[in-house]
């Protein structure tokens, strides 16, 4: 160190070296702790690079109690995050709160029902392959795509419209004096009545009598049918059956199957032609809801984002058809057996059927187990179930007024369960 001191004119220099100090030298050696927190730190992974996409998701709905996730039970969107947690393509926070990685469903679909083109918005990491996912699903759940979309696509919020099928054996829609059994072959008479019946539907309507406990003067209750028509009938494995096609803008719960419940009903007489004005009307009407097996959600619909965004050189448009053939093969390969399969063994269409008379299309005064008009068909297990019904529907509608999620589909468990008791009562 250099030191200059003045002193009587003169200065006087003096140079003296510093001893290093022995404490400012000496090195800590890092504690347990410290190590931990530096092995760590080392150990994190590069972020990974998200972008928005579009899962296009086929599935089976049959042995899950519906889509949505719901904890505690078996549901489709379920498998799929455990699917894409066991690829590392979500995080376990994303796993947990599927809402931090912008997760959203087209369409909700209940129990027992399937899809053919549902769509799944999140985001994911850039260089996601399908097979890698598809590795990890069951095989009745497939995704047959993944696409880049815009920040802002939200699978629900961007699409137009939804299109849905219900398939039955043609004999569900057979004249009530009729025979009902797999022999039965429908014909040209009865499917142009199905055509005439499901154009009444055609246009915008107040739905509050197709879905669970809605108030008539609901805004959310006025819903747009585009299109309905029945198709050709085919036959598969000696069942001959048919198929209903609708397109709507949206759906509530249970609409589609009291449609098509009601449709069933007029065509085999059991009910007139007037109940589906009728139903418009400010009155809560008995209207039945058929099996949920048939449904089917065949396409989701994005003609205005397709028309902004799909020839925009960025993104791929999102109508899929050149896929056509892959939504054919799962639809003859895990949807059609199903419904074969399943009406062979349990017969619900059959047993649905024979509880149609049940149903008065009349003005909810009372219960209808009260009613003595039936040819004695009822029954005090068949009465309990169907007071229990009612209950069912009103607690339905809370659970989706309070957290505004769908409950399990209990109406349909109930009906399972209606169906097995007339069973053993033949």
């Amino acid at each position: 160190m250099l030191v200059c001191r003045t002193s009587f004119g003169a200065t006087l220099f003096s140079v003296r070296t510093m001893v290093s100090d022995p404490i400012i030298n000496q090195k800590h050696p890092l504690s347990e702790d410290d190590e931990n927190i530096v092995t760590k730190k080392l150990c994190i992974e590069p972020r990974v690079k998200r972008k928005k996409c579009a899962i296009l998701l086929a599935y089976s709905g049959l042995g899950y109690l519906g889509l949505q996730r719901n904890k505690g039970v078996k549901t489709v969107e379920e498998e799929l995050l455990l699917a894409l947690k066991s690829k590392n393509l979500i995080t376990d926070e994303g796993f947990e709160q599927i809402q931090t990685m912008q997760f959203q469903r087209a369409a909700r679909t209940d129990k027992g029902v399937s899809a053919l083109r549902q769509i799944i918005s999140l985001l994911l990491p850039e260089d996601v392959d399908k097979q890698v996912i598809n590795t990890a699903l069951p095989e009745q759940i497939r995704v047959l795509d993944i696409r880049r979309v815009t920040k802002g696509f939200n699978s629900k919020n961007s699409c137009d419209g939804r299109t849905y099928s219900y398939t039955c054996p043609t004999f569900a829609f057979a004249p009530a004096e009729t025979t009902i059994d797999f022999s039965y072959r429908i014909d040209a008479t009865v499917i142009d009545r199905i055509n005439e019946v499901v154009k009444s539907f055609l246009g915008c309507h107040n739905y509050h009598n197709y879905t669970s406990k809605k108030k008539p003067g609901d805004p959310s209750a006025q819903r747009y049918m585009v299109s309905f028509y029945c198709d050709k009938p085919f036959e598969k494995d000696g069942v001959e059956l048919i198929s209903l096609y609708v397109r709507g803008q949206s759906f509530m719960l249970h609409q589609i199957r009291k449609m098509v419940g009601v449709i069933i009903a007029i065509c085999r007489g059991v009910a007139k032609h007037d109940v589906i004005e009728r139903a418009w009307q400010p009155d809560r009407l008995d209207l039945p809801i058929a099996p949920g097996l048939g449904l089917v959600l065949e396409e989701v619909h994005y003609d205005k984002y397709n028309g902004k965004f799909g020839n925009d050189g960025m993104h791929e448009r999102l109508d899929f058809v050149e896929l056509n053939d892959q939504v054919s093969e799962f639809r003859a390969k895990y949807i059609l057996p199903t419904i074969i399969k399943v009406e062979k063994e349990e017969s619900s269409m059959q047993l649905w059927l024979e509880q149609l008379p049940l149903h008065t299309f009349e003005v909810r005064t009372e219960h209808r187990h009260l009613r003595t008009d039936v040819n004695e068909i009822n029954s005090p297990g068949l009465a309990s179930l169907q007071a229990a019904a009612e209950l069912i529907e009103k607690e339905e509608q809370h659970a989706i007024d309070t957290n505004g999620e769908v409950p399990p589909d209990n109406l349909s468990t109930l009906a399972d369960a209606a169906q097995a008791m007339s069973s053993e009562k033949n």
